[in-house]
Order: structure tokens, then C-alpha cells, then sequence
């Protein structure tokens, strides 16, 4: 005997299927997310749901980051990537101290 197939949306699971998706994914679908595109070009985000009688395609919501990581980790660290104010003439720095002696070391004990 073949299982019943269906599509639903995430947002339209019953209690009963919510409660074992969230068995399922207890923490998150990230990772199971895949494409499912329409005879019509569309397509949406799904996971698997299987239950004794039924395989589901919940159709879940994702985010797609569209940003490059790399260069918002440089902006993050060094400010703008377009900001040329390192180094400039009104930058002070403390005088030569090369004059004084050295700090004494602790030696261990």
C-alpha cells in the first residue's frame, strides 16, 4: 500500500502534524531545506514530513542572505571599506620613549 502525498504549508499544519514536525526538526529545518520548483518556473522552499499514511512537502519560509559574508565581516572590523581616514595628519602619537630605561623583568620565583 503507497502513502498519501500532499503539499501543505507550514503555516497550515494541523496540531497533530505540527507536533511531530516539531519532533521531527526539534532544532530547526534549516538544514533539511530544499528547492521545489513549479512546472510554471515558480518555485518554494519544502522539507519532508512522514507519518504512517502520508508523505508531506511542508512548504516552509526561508531567508536568503544576499549579502557577501567576507566583506561585511571587513566593514564590521576595520569601519568602511570606502573610509580613507586611517593615518591622517591629525592623528597625535605619544613622544619617543626609546630615552628611558627598560621595566624590570620579574624573575620567577
Amino acid at each position: 500500500m503507497s502513502k498519501k502525498r500532499a503539499a501543505v504549508s507550514l503555516s497550515n499544519l494541523s496540531p497533530e502534524l505540527l507536533k511531530i514536525f516539531k519532533e521531527r526538526y526539534p532544532h530547526g529545518y534549516q538544514d533539511f531545506v530544499f528547492k521545489v520548483e513549479k512546472p510554471n518556473g515558480d518555485f518554494f522552499h519544502a522539507v519532508t514530513l512522514e507519518t504512517e499514511d502520508a508523505i508531506y512537502l511542508v512548504k516552509v519560509p526561508v531567508k536568503i542572505d544576499t549579502k557577501i559574508k567576507d566583506e561585511d565581516e571587513e566593514k564590521d572590523f576595520f569601519g568602511s571599506l570606502t573610509d580613507d581616514t586611517i593615518g591622517t595628519e591629525g592623528d597625535e602619537f605619544p613622544d619617543d620613549i626609546s630615552d628611558e630605561e627598560p621595566a624590570e623583568e620579574m624573575a620567577d620565583e
